[in-house]
């Protein structure tokens, strides 16, 4: 193999694993920290959640995610636990978009 065709092949594998890979992982951290400092956006708490223990609420975790329709029984660390028709289910609080109570 001659000089040229050594250079043809591994230059570009060269910029794609030490320039472009790590460019865009720095891109998508900063845009995570951007998120996260926006003004108006605070994280669910457990002492927010642990409220509305005993209600029937309609949890949603964004626009793709899922509703979940169900009682909340308990607020452990930053899971719930919600009872619904087809059982009990556990969401991660960090998640957690809007609630909505259906009955106090």
């Amino acid at each position: 193999m001659n000089p040229s065709s050594w250079i043809a092949i591994y230059v570009p594998l060269y910029l794609i694993i030490f320039i472009i890979i790590p460019q865009k992982r720095q891109i998508e951290k900063a845009i995570l920290l951007k998120v996260k400092k926006r003004k108006g956006v605070l994280r669910m708490t457990n002492e927010v959640l642990r409220k509305y223990i005993g209600n029937e609420c309609k949890i949603s975790t964004g626009s793709l995610g899922t509703t979940v329709v169900g009682e909340i029984l308990d607020v452990n660390e930053n899971w719930l636990e919600v009872e619904t028709k087809k059982g009990k289910e556990l969401i991660n609080a960090d998640f957690i978009q809007s609630i909505k109570v259906k009955r106090i």
